[in-house]
């Protein structure tokens, strides 16, 4: 029978749209997120992106410290960092199951499924249709 390996490191994936964010997670003893090789205030520079990164952390109340690295492509930055906010959630209850139900109401397990619509033929946009006229 094979032996289980163990990690000392998390890896999950969070998506979001378009964004895919893989997320390594290394318990640390300090705080650290790097994203695509850059420290995550640069990455994503606005208070509501950062605020989107941290909710599954202060919504966990977790006190132990991750070094945690992200590699996340497509999309548009909102999206990245909802794919980086739902990967960072399953890595948390990765690491200790009795978070899982926390950070489920809150709704950062689920992949939101929500995405842009095709093109359809004939029509302007998705939905948007030719102005019609009688004459």
């Amino acid at each position: 029978m094979a032996e289980k390996k163990t990690n000392s490191y998390i890896e999950t994936v969070g998506r979001r749209k378009t964004s895919t964010a893989r997320v390594r997670m290394t318990p640390s003893t300090k705080m650290s997120i790097l994203i695509n090789e850059k420290e995550y205030d640069a990455y994503f520079p606005t208070n509501e992106l950062k605020g989107i990164i941290n909710d599954p952390f202060s919504e966990s109340k977790i006190s132990d410290k991750f070094e945690i690295t992200v590699h996340v492509n497509g999309g548009g930055s909102h999206s990245q960092a909802e794919a980086v906010r739902h990967g960072i959630a399953r890595g948390l209850v990765e690491f200790n199951a009795e978070l899982h139900d926390v950070v489920k109401k809150a709704g950062y397990l689920k992949r939101d499924p929500r995405a842009k619509e095709r093109r359809k033929f004939g029509l302007k946009k998705a939905r948007k249709a030719p102005q019609w006229s009688k004459r």
